[in-house]
């Protein structure tokens, strides 16, 4: 099979649901937009295994990777909702909600609480997360935008379940940008405001 069909040459593509549209629709936007976030994700996990998992309880970095491959499944699922792919449930259950809600707390309990915010930064797979989870929330806010916005006659982009863990995923994807800092004994990078700071104070006459 051919990688390239010359159908998309004039600007248009075909949606999941076999309708023709300018590929600046937006429903190419969002799943392009979810695409970019699983790419993301992949940059990241990759990072993680090639510098720092290596050295790490295989056992907790292998529940890891099994999660993160969840994910970036399920986004495909989502994408090809998002597409336009015709589904009575949605391509998110609840359970995939329990389960993400799950994951989090586990590994937050590997954590120190947080008393500030921090800095993305610290390991390369730990800035990449945040990365990451940055792209989430634009993927978010789009939705928000495009449900409020859409046509009459057009239903969701994504049902309300799907909405709930892409909310729940830019958390997941904080938690495991922080575990990755911890598990290679990288602490939090604290947010300094510069209204803390000795030179923002009242100064003396």
């Amino acid at each position: 099979m051919k990688i390239y069909t010359k159908t998309g040459d004039e600007g248009q593509t075909g949606l999941a649901n076999g309708k023709r549209v300018s590929k600046d629709h937006v429903r190419v936007d969002l799943y392009g937009t979810s695409d970019e976030l699983n790419s993301c994700i992949g940059l990241a996990l990759s990072l993680w295994q090639d510098q720092d998992g290596r050295s790490h309880d295989s056992a907790r970095t292998d529940a890891l990777v099994e999660q993160i491959h969840a994910i970036q499944s399920l986004l495909f699922e989502m994408g090809a909702e998002l597409a336009g792919f015709p589904t009575e449930e949605g391509s998110i259950l609840p359970a995939d909600v329990d389960s993400i809600e799950h994951w989090i707390d586990e590994w937050n309990e590997e954590l120190e609480e947080m008393k500030q915010f921090i800095l993305p930064g610290g390991v390369p797979a730990s800035a990449q997360f945040h990365v990451c989870r940055t792209v989430c929330r634009r993927l978010e806010r789009m939705l928000v935008a495009a449900n409020a916005n859409r046509d009459a006659e057009e239903s969701e982009f994504l049902q309300h379940v799907g909405m709930v863990w892409i909310n729940r995923l830019s958390d997941y994807l904080f938690v495991v940008g922080r575990l990755c800092n911890r598990w290679s004994d990288q602490p939090d990078i604290p947010w300094k405001s510069r209204m803390q700071r000795p030179s923002r104070s009242k100064k003396k006459d």
